[in-house]
Order: structure tokens, then C-alpha cells, then sequence
């Protein structure tokens, strides 16, 4: 290849000759000056006119993006919030179920209801048809709270109700377990009434304060009615006494025992043995003097033996 320099340096065009190698060399020389030299002037142009523009838009998009990481923390936290209030609620309300199941149960048994009638021990039977939730899980979730929030007033109702009922029964049960009712002793007979009678001792007419059961020396006494030991010793006429506070201004007196088995300040439940039955005191053989006192008169026990009965 021919190579034809003109300069004015040059007082005649001067030719070179490249062949081989030197042809080959030299294409690649021109070839990369050019190259080199567009690369520079893209780059130059780049810089004054381009460069800035990418800039911008990509600050741009980098706080976009920061805004939706920070709104989806945002909804995460509130998702997990509303879960968490949600678990709370639930917790508190099945502490408030398994409350009124055992209010339940001892109201049964209060009450002697047959067990089959009301089971707190498993659930109860449901049915009916089903209707689709619309989509979308914060309704789901307000309506959730809603139905949360209404079956919570419905088990404070429910509380409400079962609470006064306890009350009610278990006042009547103590004013039943208070209320003097009963034999004082489960072998026996009355050998003297409530009322005017000729004492066995003077044979003048004299008021008898109680009624007397006759029977074995020994034989049980037991308490009608709860109470607190406020007596038990020897007192004049009665010899070897008991006498129980039962409240609402009733006690009792057990009288002539052979020997007390409790002693002042014991809580005595009715039933209990008290006591054995003797002879002590103004007695002419084994026999109980059972006394009634109301606000601290004696009344006739005779109507507290025969309530007992009916």
C-alpha cells in the first residue's frame, strides 16, 4: 500500500510505502485514535448535558422507594398492633368464659339441677347456613372487632344475670343452713312441751322455756342450724349446756348433757354433734332441754321441728 504525504514542508509529495505488517499496524493505529477521540468528545458532551439529568431522576426514585418502605412499616405496625389487641381481647374473654363456666357448675349444684340439663363442659350446638365475607382484611378485621366488641356486652349481661342468681341462692342456702330447722337428736321422744306445766320437782305450775326429748344416756345432740359456740359449760338449772349464735337474732340451747364436745368460738355446721345426752342440772333422768331464742326470748321450738318436716 502507497501512502502519499503533502506538506509545505516538503518541496515535493512524498510517498511511503507500507506493506505486510506495516499496513496492518498502521489501519489499527488510525482506528483507535478515532475511536478514543469519540469516546472522549461522548463523554465530554455527557458530563455537560446528560450526567445531571440521571441524577435527579435517580434521587427521585431512591425517595419514592424510601416512601413506600416507610408506609409498609407503617401498615405492618398497624396490622400488628390490631393482632395484638385482638389476642389481648380474646385472652380476657376466654378468662371471662371459663369464669362463668365454673359460676355455672356451682350453681348446679346449688340449685340440684340435673347435670344433663346444662353441660358448661362441652360446647354447645350451633348450625345454620353460611354467608361470605366480603374481601379485604381490614373489614374483616372491623367486623371482627365489632362482633368481638358485641359478645362482650353479652357476656357482661350474662355476668350480670349469674352473679344475682349466686347471690340469691346462696343467701337462701344460708338462711337455710342458719334457719334453726330439725330434731336435735335422732333418738328420742318429747317428754314435755313449750308452755305452762306442774314442775317436776316443786309440782307448782311453771312455764317451761323449751321442750324436753327423753331418751339414752349418751345419745347424740346434734346442732339444727350453723352457728358459733358462744356457751359450753355448767349453768345453774341447766347443768352442762351448749348454746350456738345461728344470726338474724336466733340461737339455741342444748341442755343437761352428760358432756360438751365443743368448746367456746368453734364454727359449728348443722348437723354437727354437739354434745351427749345426760342427766346435769335440774333433770330427774337422761333428757335434752332444746331451747329457741329469738332476739333473746325463748319462742316454741315446736314450730322449727315441724318446718323441718314439710
Amino acid at each position: 500500500m502507497n501512502i502519499v504525504i503533502f506538506g509545505k514542508g516538503f518541496r515535493s509529495p512524498r510517498q511511503v510505502n507500507l506493506t505486510g505488517v506495516m499496513a496492518g499496524l498502521s489501519i489499527v493505529v488510525v482506528v483507535a485514535l478515532i475511536v478514543s477521540a469519540g469516546f472522549m468528545v461522548g463523554s465530554w458532551h455527557a458530563s455537560r448535558t446528560a450526567s445531571s439529568v440521571s441524577l435527579d431522576e435517580l434521587q427521585g426514585l431512591t425517595g419514592k422507594l424510601d416512601e413506600q418502605r416507610n408506609s409498609i412499616n407503617t401498615i405492618r405496625q398497624e396490622n400488628e398492633g390490631t393482632l395484638d389487641a385482638l389476642s389481648i381481647r380474646i385472652a380476657q374473654m376466654n378468662a371471662r368464659m371459663i369464669r362463668l363456666d365454673a359460676l355455672g357448675r356451682r350453681l348446679i349444684d346449688m340449685a340440684n339441677i340435673d347435670d344433663g340439663e346444662f353441660d358448661f363442659d362441652s360446647n354447645p350446638a350451633v348450625g345454620g347456613p353460611e354467608e361470605p365475607m366480603s374481601a379485604g382484611s381490614n373489614i374483616v378485621a372491623f367486623e371482627m372487632l365489632d362482633a368481638m366488641n358485641l359478645l362482650g356486652e353479652q357476656l357482661s349481661n350474662r355476668e350480670a344475670q349469674l352473679d344475682a342468681l349466686e347471690s340469691v341462692l346462696m343467701n337462701q342456702n344460708l338462711k337455710d343452713r342458719v334457719y334453726p330447722q330439725g330434731r336435735p337428736v335422732n333418738a328420742g321422744w318429747i317428754s314435755s312441751y313449750f308452755g305452762k306445766r306442774t314442775d317436776p320437782f316443786t309440782g307448782k305450775a311453771a312455764i317451761h322455756t323449751g321442750i324436753d326429748f327423753a331418751g339414752k344416756s349418751g345419745a347424740e345432740i346434734t346442732a339444727v342450724a350453723d352457728g358459733i359456740v358462744t356457751w359450753s359449760a355448767d349453768r345453774y338449772g341447766y347443768g352442762i349446756m351448749v348454746e350456738l349464735n345461728h344470726g338474724n337474732g336466733y340461737s339455741t340451747r342444748y341442755a343437761h348433757n352428760l358432756e360438751n364436745l365443743v368448746s367456746i368460738g368453734d364454727e359449728i355446721k348443722k348437723g354437727q354433734i354437739i354434745a351427749l345426752m345426760g342427766k346435769t342440772g335440774r333433770a330427774t333422768g337422761p333428757n335434752l332441754h332444746f331451747e329457741v331464742l329469738h332476739n333473746g326470748s325463748q319462742v316454741n321450738p315446736v314450730k322449727f321441728i315441724r318446718e323441718s318436716t314439710k
